[in-house]
């Protein structure tokens, strides 16, 4: 008698499991994921003439300039067609005058990458892995001595300007500043109009936050702050409504694409960023990200290609049309 009870007040005709079979899950699949949706990473590196493996990021290398087309071409077999370019130059100075040298490790990759891959090639613009303190700008006095005085803003905005424009003259598809230093997308924007660059976009680091999943980066790419940390020019991870209005002022000064990074712990943002802006939104899902989830595969705890995909699928989910990842080869391999 009582389980008569219970089907007489259950509704059987609503039951979701219906679509839940093998026959019909595929179509009626909400979030899709493809090699066309990821940007792969390369680090292309001016101070070896070798591969060097990233310890912190298992299956990642850096690679010396004439290997990059190299590196390059085993992405685009995996089925991704868009990188970041990454470089490690021969030498650093305060003010990271590498950064825009014509002959720097990015403009030489670039040249070579464009002249003989279909890549789309997307540059980052930063200072960071080119000044000597470390730092994404010109410092000021006595930074060393007080951390609370870190980067000069409008004076690193003509430095910005002028290393997008190196890498457009290379040959960069797009460029994609990721300092969060005030007003680098007007500057940047101005730069590029000015040399002759109008088509090429701007992909935002717009709402990246100051954060302790960065740091396998840091040593894959040799930006690690001397002194101080970033907490001055990076978003504090409390903050989801400043993040709204650094997207809104990127959106005014001509960003094309809006990026958050980290991707994992930030998927509101990414939500809220995909709900606000009709742009095209992109998310960084970083080396920390990354390197935890081989950490625990090597432990036997997750299934590797399980996990990154189930992670990549969630920040597509959350609103992001491209994802930034170091999973990308394996990911679209799998695909």
């Amino acid at each position: 008698m009582p389980l008569r009870a219970t089907h007489q007040h259950m509704d059987m005709t609503r039951r979701p499991r219906r679509l839940r079979t093998d026959g019909v899950r595929p179509l009626v699949r909400e979030t899709e994921l493809s090699a066309s949706d990821l940007i792969a990473p390369v680090f292309v590196d001016a101070t070896t003439d070798e591969r060097v493996p990233i310890e912190t990021m298992p299956g990642h290398e850096r690679v010396p300039v004439d290997q990059a087309v190299a590196r390059v071409e085993e992405v685009l077999e995996t089925g991704v067609e868009a990188i970041m370019v990454f470089g490690i130059p021969e030498s650093k100075d305060e003010r990271g005058s590498r950064a825009w040298a014509s002959d720097g490790v990015v403009q030489e990759a670039v040249r070579h990458i464009t002249a003989e891959t279909d890549a789309y090639v997307i540059t980052d613009v930063c200072l960071c892995e080119y000044t000597s303190h470390g730092h994404c700008g010109l410092l000021e006095e006595g930074a060393q001595d007080d951390p609370v005085l870190t980067v000069r803003n409008d004076e690193t905005l003509d430095l910005l300007g002028n290393i997008a424009v190196s890498h457009a003259r290379a040959g960069a598809d797009m460029v994609a500043p990721s300092g969060m230093i005030d007003g680098m997308v007007g500057a940047i924007r101005e730069a590029l109009d000015a040399d002759g660059h109008s088509e090429v976009p701007i992909m935002s680091y717009a709402a990246k936050f100051e954060s302790a999943f960065y740091g396998p980066f840091r040593d894959a790419a040799d930006g690690a702050p001397a002194f101080g940390d970033r907490r001055h020019y990076q978003m504090d991870p409390a903050n989801a409504r400043e993040a709204r209005r650094e997207v809104e002022l990127d959106v005014e000064q001509g960003a094309d694409v809006l990026m958050v990074k980290p991707a994992l712990p930030y998927l509101d943002v990414v939500a809220q960023v995909r709900e606000d802006w009709d742009h095209p939104v992109a998310a960084y899902n970083v080396s920390g990200e990354y390197a935890m989830l081989h950490a625990a595969a090597d432990k036997g705890w997750l299934q590797l290609g399980d996990v990154a995909y189930e992670s990549l699928l969630s920040i597509k989910r959350a609103g992001a049309d491209l994802v930034l990842t170091y999973f990308a080869e394996d990911i679209a391999d799998r695909l």
